[in-house]
């Protein structure tokens, strides 16, 4: 099975602004530096002027950049600032994929452990619901990705913080294509549909014993195995 793309190539002016980003993160315009000209620019990227308008548009409204009446662009200082962003059009590629899923393996091994922590009986019987949910859909022949990013942010949610439920949902969205792809390859294979179920049962049951490691190593193997079921699905 070739692994599809998941996005657009990336365009002229999202290679631009990514070169600009760039330079600016290797230092070689500091902060407080003023941006050559938009001819300049143009001239050494080979685009139009458009293309770099755009481009800077684009530091502009993550505050890399700022335009200053009369005198041009510059590099505002603010990099330490910068919302977290992930280019969607690099995922297109298989290693590119699991670079993101490695990212969800250190998130998800520390939330299942909070979980297993911080858990009250709500909730457990909330986890409880998202599996029983995720089993029911494949039952009825659906391939429960969406009753699977459900059971994970039921755990995440057990944390009691926030963030770890946003970081996920935020680093989430990008798997969700690929994960229909091993469901669409676990739909072909019993086994590897049972074994998925395990390993989320595995991760449910520390967390009712309340086991911290137990939890962790679950979630652990849990994403290891995601990534190889991702390779698999690729070959």
């Amino acid at each position: 099975m070739a692994f599809p793309r998941l996005h657009a190539p990336p365009s002229l002016t999202d290679t631009v602004a990514k070169q600009l980003l760039a330079e600016i993160d290797a230092g070689r315009v500091l902060p407080g530096e003023k941006l050559p000209t938009e001819t300049r620019l143009a001239e050494q990227f080979g685009v139009s002027r458009t293309v770099i308008r755009e481009a800077v548009s684009r530091l502009r409204q993550d505050g890399i950049v700022e335009a200053r009446q009369g005198s041009g662009v510059f590099v505002t200082g603010q990099g330490g600032n910068r919302a977290l962003r992930i280019d969607a059009a690099e995922l297109g590629s298989l290693d590119a994929v699991l670079h993101v899923v490695d990212l969800r393996r250190a998130l998800e091994t520390e939330i299942a452990a909070q979980a297993a922590a911080q858990r009250g009986k709500r909730d457990m019987a909330a986890i409880d619901d998202a599996l029983a949910a995720i089993t029911a859909a494949v039952d009825n022949g659906g391939d429960g990705v969406a009753q699977d990013v459900a059971f994970h942010r039921s755990i995440a949610r057990a944390t009691g913080n926030p963030y770890f439920l946003a970081t996920l949902a935020f680093v989430s969205q990008y798997l969700e294509a690929a994960t229909r792809v091993t469901r669409g390859n676990e739909a072909r294979h019993a086994d590897q549909m049972r074994a998925v179920l395990r390993e989320h049962e595995a991760i449910v049951e520390a967390i009712r014993r309340q086991d911290v490691e137990a939890a962790r190593e679950a979630a652990r193997i849990h994403m290891v195995n995601a990534a190889k079921r991702l390779r698999q699905a690729h070959r």
